[in-house]
């Protein structure tokens, strides 16, 4: 009887400790993960910086393409038309040519406005080609615009006698079709320079021919045209 009863007892034991191969796969081991979203691609490179801003705004390139160029080498009798016939083939007109006075307006450079660096480049090789003595250097735009625009329309009349009146200077430009609105009276030391509008280009061309070297008050005038 207890030859029995410790058989069925070891019998018990051992069916306690036999795995249980029954259970399923998924309990004995933890499920794989699995993704399904899709590998997205690296982002792409930024694009370089804008470098532009730390470029002096004076050497570049102006969005409207134009050129400001201050030339030495002209005279007193240099003409805005004898600027454009020489540098042909740059598409100036008489607006785009402006002369830096002193103050006795006397002319110290003139200022050229191109409409592009093609039509600069194109000067700057008509200047050497035609071996001309005349120095081109970039400006500025303010450098323009700071510039009086007389386009051949305004007289200077030079050696004005120091008590010579506005009177005075209508009585010497008898004959001229003129704006007597306009006249001004400078004094330079010893005598006055005097100032005229006209209408045109060719009435002031007019007044220089009939009136320069006559007589205010007897002393006498020098005419010039203003570019």
């Amino acid at each position: 009887m207890n030859l029995l009863r410790s058989a069925i007892q070891s019998n018990i034991s051992l069916r306690a400790i036999k795995p249980i191969n029954g259970l399923p796969f998924l309990l004995r081991e933890s499920p794989r993960r699995f993704s399904t979203e899709t590998e997205q691609p690296p982002p792409p490179p930024p694009p370089p910086a804008d470098d532009s801003s730390s470029i002096d705004p004076f050497l570049q390139t102006p969005k409207d393409g134009l050129v400001y160029v201050k030339l030495y080498g002209g005279t007193k009798s240099t003409l805005n038309k004898d600027i454009i016939n020489m540098l042909e083939g740059s598409k100036l007109t008489p607006d785009d040519v402006r002369v830096h006075y002193t103050r006795n307006f006397m002319p110290l450079a003139m200022l050229v406005q191109f409409p592009s660096r093609h039509a600069f480049d194109n000067a700057f090789k008509t200047i050497i080609r035609k071996g001309r003595l005349y120095k081109m250097e970039k400006v500025s735009r303010s450098d323009w615009e700071s510039l009086v625009p007389y386009n051949g329309k305004t007289v200077i009349l030079q050696g004005i006698p120091v008590n010579a009146l506005i009177d005075d200077v209508e009585r010497f430009l008898a004959g001229c079709e003129y704006d007597s609105s306009s006249i001004q009276l400078f004094p330079r030391s010893s005598m006055k320079i005097a100032m005229v509008r006209f209408p045109s280009q060719t009435l002031a061309m007019n007044a220089f021919l009939n009136k320069n070297r006559g007589f205010c008050l007897n002393n006498q005038i020098s005419v010039r045209v203003l570019q």
